[in-house]
């Protein structure tokens, strides 16, 4: 299959020494869903944050659609192909009204002035929001905020998706609707997250990354399974793949 992302032997050490990303290297192909998972200060938030460009000064390759995103000239192209979602919604809604949070990202990339308002309704409408275009976006609850957030993303039509904690915060319905929106899309996405339950649900593919480093790759449902290697990397086995114990009253 097509190869959309290349990640070559990347490794990032952030100005105070810490090294954040040691030396990793994936592919991942059209179509894929895969979940990054690991402790507090794995590096899967850096990791997303190296592919989208938005920190530099890496050692090895990101490359997107067959481009080096340590050229500066490909970030723009890349970024119209690409879209993130960040763990904190409050660090990502930044306009006056819902309907202009959704519409930033469609005016740094020059969409006309027509298309824009239909690609608005047509975001708030995939996630469940009609109505809300002149809604306040912190007077929102949690769950609709990270739900504006995931319309701004989806509104230029990504062919990638970049997920950053998307349960973090929310109450069991905000997280169903979370998970219904995703699943429902047809394109690459990648999920960082440490609800393992959601990651079960939502991808096919899980990749473990524990002080910086790739510990684990592979279907999700197996890796998940492995409670030892949950263990010894700070996570724990997902409820459900664990057999269920029947009460001895019940048998």
């Amino acid at each position: 299959m097509e190869k959309v992302i290349q990640i070559k032997t990347l490794s990032y050490r952030y100005p105070d020494g810490i090294k954040a990303l040691n030396n990793i290297s994936f592919d991942i192909s059209y179509g894929e869903r895969v979940g990054i998972i690991g402790p507090n200060g794995a590096g899967k938030t850096t990791l997303f944050l190296c592919m989208m460009g938005l920190i530099t000064g890496w050692e090895g390759d990101v490359v997107l659609f067959s481009l080096s995103m340590k050229d500066k000239k490909n970030h723009p192209i890349v970024r119209k192909k690409i879209s993130i979602v960040f763990q904190n919604a409050d660090d990502q809604l930044i306009s006056p009204t819902v309907f202009d949070d959704v519409a930033f990202g469609l005016l740094n990339h020059n969409f006309s002035r027509d298309e824009i308002p239909k690609r608005v309704k047509k975001s708030l409408n995939d996630v469940g929001l009609n109505g809300f275009s002149n809604r306040l976006p912190f007077h929102l609850s949690g769950g609709e905020k990270r739900r504006v957030c995931l319309a701004g993303a989806l509104a230029i039509e990504p062919e990638v998706l970049l997920v950053d904690e998307p349960t973090s915060d929310l109450d069991p319905r905000g997280k169903r609707k979370i998970k219904e929106i995703l699943n429902s899309l047809n394109n690459t996405r990648i999920i960082s997250s440490h609800d393992l339950e959601f990651i079960l649900d939502t991808c096919d593919r899980v990749i473990v990354l524990d002080e910086g480093k790739i510990v684990a790759d592979g279907i999700a449902k197996e890796i998940l399974s492995d409670e030892s290697l949950m263990l010894a990397h700070g996570l724990e086995k997902p409820h459900s793949l664990s057999p269920h114990v029947i009460p001895h009253h019940y048998r």
